[in-house]
């Protein structure tokens, strides 16, 4: 199988950024997953999308400089998912979102990169599932059209506390929305218990892959802890002809214990297990 390997920036958000990318590329990545996440990354899109394809085009040459790739930029508009998910009741908060993901494909281009990710959409108690998402639904669907439009490819991440917190409910918006894709992340279905079997049928609307160690109770673990059989998935992505960026994505942040891990070992047993493995298909 002919693996591309990418990095995430947030793995390591106690360097620099250009720290970060440096120790990146010294662990033989070859691309990078850039996290635009407000308030809690190393570049904010309040800041970077005021001229976005200026700043696009330098973190472009920030990364040529290293001889990396942009993999995915994955926008998120507050540390908090709820306060500006894509589905917001309140339409000025929505409308707020659209421009910004709207300012984040172009960003996203000039940066060099072909793949744009954000979340879902929560269930908004007040209203229900069903309203809640139908309007995901439709705020997806405009992100389809916008990053066709644009030339670059759309996926969304099915995560905890989201309204697709369930193979089921994402293998849902694929179905209602024509052309989403996934960034798809075991480690969400993995925490609550859900089998490889049951989250395996997303494979083939994955355009993007997240993967570091998880088990049942546990986001993210150490890879001797881990339970995700691996070697299935990159089968599995091979069948189904996938040929996206495989992104290792630990990361480090006071919740769901992700500060409990030696983010630059678990990445290197990582790699070095993924591609061993990725060789032998």
């Amino acid at each position: 199988m002919k693996a591309k390997f990418a990095c995430a920036d947030f793995t390591f958000p106690l360097l620099s950024h250009a720290h970060a990318l440096d120790l990146i590329a010294s662990l033989g990545f070859q691309g990078v997953d850039l996290g635009l996440f407000e308030q809690r990354s190393h570049r904010w899109p309040s800041q970077e999308l005021r001229r976005p394809a200026v700043s696009g085009r330098r973190l472009r040459r920030t990364l040529d400089e290293r001889g990396l790739k942009a993999a995915d930029v994955f926008l998120q508009l507050a540390p908090d998912f709820t306060p500006w998910a894509i589905n917001q009741p309140a339409a000025g908060r929505r409308r707020k979102a659209r421009d910004w993901f709207q300012r984040t494909l172009e960003y996203a281009a000039a940066a060099g990169s072909r793949h744009v990710t954000t979340l879902p959409g929560v269930v908004f108690a007040e209203e229900g599932r069903a309203a809640s998402l139908a309007r995901a639904v439709a705020e997806l669907a405009w992100r389809v059209e916008q990053s066709r439009a644009a030339g670059l490819t759309f996926g969304t991440e099915a995560h905890v506390g989201s309204l697709a917190a369930t193979p089921e409910e994402a293998a849902e918006l694929v179905r209602r929305v024509p052309g989403l894709t996934l960034t798809l992340d075991y480690t969400h279905f993995t925490r609550a218990g859900i089998p490889d079997r049951r989250i395996e049928p997303l494979v083939p609307a994955a355009s993007h892959v997240h993967m570091r160690g998880a088990c049942r109770g546990r986001l993210q673990c150490n890879f001797r802890q881990n339970t995700i059989d691996y070697p299935r998935l990159l089968a599995a992505l091979q069948r189904a002809g996938y040929r996206g960026w495989i992104g290792v994505e630990y990361v480090w942040l006071d919740w769901e214990h992700c500060n409990e891990s030696d983010n630059v070992s678990e990445t290197l047993q990582l790699r070095d297990f993924l591609r061993a493995t990725a060789a032998k298909l």
